[in-house]
């Protein structure tokens, strides 16, 4: 797992390159992977930076479109789209210390280290 962190104003689409180029997919057996097969996002991820990464790199994207967008070459995987819900509990996890959720810390460095204190408790 991996994140990154923003400025309160920036949207979160701008940083699926860094987040992609950061983690690992871990395999059964050798090496982990960076590329995954399949980025899942909603709606705020359709728009055109975030697919053509994903189509350059060879990442199959599982993203909604909006209702105001074409229709033309829609593949949209439902099934795989609904295994999404996973991260938000996570993230709803996360946000239940109350450090994490209302943003104390002042350095970026300090809250990262409490986002990741918070992810190790979880863990174990």
């Amino acid at each position: 797992m991996t994140w990154t962190l923003t400025a309160g104003q920036r949207h979160e689409a701008t940083q699926v390159p860094a987040l992609l180029e950061q983690g690992a997919v871990a395999r059964s057996r050798g090496r982990a992977r960076i590329r995954p097969d399949r980025a899942v996002g909603d709606k705020g991820y359709t728009g055109r930076p975030v697919r053509s990464y994903l189509r350059r790199r060879g990442i199959g994207a599982v993203i909604p479109r909006r209702g105001t967008e074409s229709r033309r070459g829609v593949r949209f995987d439902r099934a795989a789209y609904r295994e999404r819900n996973r991260v938000e509990r996570l993230i709803n996890r996360l946000k239940q210390y109350r450090a994490i959720a209302t943003r104390y810390d002042k350095l970026a460095a300090t809250y990262h280290a409490t986002i990741s204190i918070a992810a190790i408790i979880l863990w174990i």
